[in-house]
């Protein structure tokens, strides 16, 4: 058998040969076996296939504790031998992904719908925060929260002081509570909604999904539709490379 060193690894996969020693040591990648006379470690073919998967789920940005999760599956049935098993959740990998970019893509639809006048609400008489809350399905903090961040500026009674929600502002509230439940950040949505009310109604999902140069340190969530699409492509390598391991194993190769 032809083994491959540490460096050949890392080599292959663009990553540092100590990247690859941790994966080894982390139990990411197979178990490795050392060479009885020089200590040095002896890679297969089938821990280079194992690295290029991992690298699909952990050399990018965190796409959020679901996405990450079901790619780390994946990459450890593979790991166990059990390519049959993997790719069949590599394909549902896929499925969990498309949903939540499909999920992105309707709410910022909506949003965009929203932005253009189309209203969001019918609500005939202004309500008080605590109705707000139970009408949303949200509580009274997630709505304050939302005040307090910028998102929604919402007017006053004048004789009490009580803010009053109109179908103006509850509308705006169910947009945002939308995006926040299609993985959006608040940051996100307040760079859109900072742009919308400046009057400029163009791009909006470009501003939803573009973080601001003074915005030095971001999430995936502060541009989630690329981080997405970005694992929409990850999903199929990770298919491609199982079916070429499959194809490997089953030609003796």
């Amino acid at each position: 058998m032809n083994y491959l060193s540490t460096s050949a690894l890392a080599k292959a996969t663009g990553v540092h040969p100590n990247t690859v020693r941790r994966y080894a040591e982390r139990g990411i990648i197979p178990a490795v076996k050392r060479n009885p006379a020089n200590g040095y470690r002896r890679f297969t073919e089938f821990h280079l296939d194992c690295l290029r998967l991992a690298r699909q789920v952990y050399g990018g940005q965190y796409p959020g504790k679901g996405i990450y999760q079901s790619g780390q599956q994946v990459v450890a049935t593979a790991v166990s031998h059990n390519l049959g098993s993997a790719l069949e959740l590599a394909y549902n990998h896929l499925i969990l992904v498309k949903s939540e970019r499909a999920q992105a893509d309707v709410a910022a639809s909506l949003m965009e719908r929203w932005a253009k006048g189309v209203p969001t609400d019918a609500t005939s008489q202004p309500l008080r925060i605590g109705q707000v809350a139970s009408l949303l399905g949200v509580s009274i903090d997630v709505v304050r929260s939302w005040d307090r961040n910028g998102l929604i500026d919402v007017p006053r009674d004048p004789h009490n002081g009580y803010r009053r929600y109109g179908a103006t502002e509850i509308g705006r509230l169910r947009v945002i509570r939308m995006l926040s439940r299609a993985g959006y950040s608040l940051s996100a949505i307040l760079r859109m909604m900072i742009q919308l009310d400046s009057g400029n109604t163009t791009n909006l999902r470009h501003a939803l999904d573009t973080p601001r140069p003074d915005e030095d340190i971001y999430t995936a969530a502060d541009r989630w539709l690329s981080t997405l699409a970005s694992e929409e492509q990850r999903a199929h390598t990770l298919i491609a490379i199982i079916e070429e391991m499959i194809q490997k194993q089953t030609s003796g190769k």
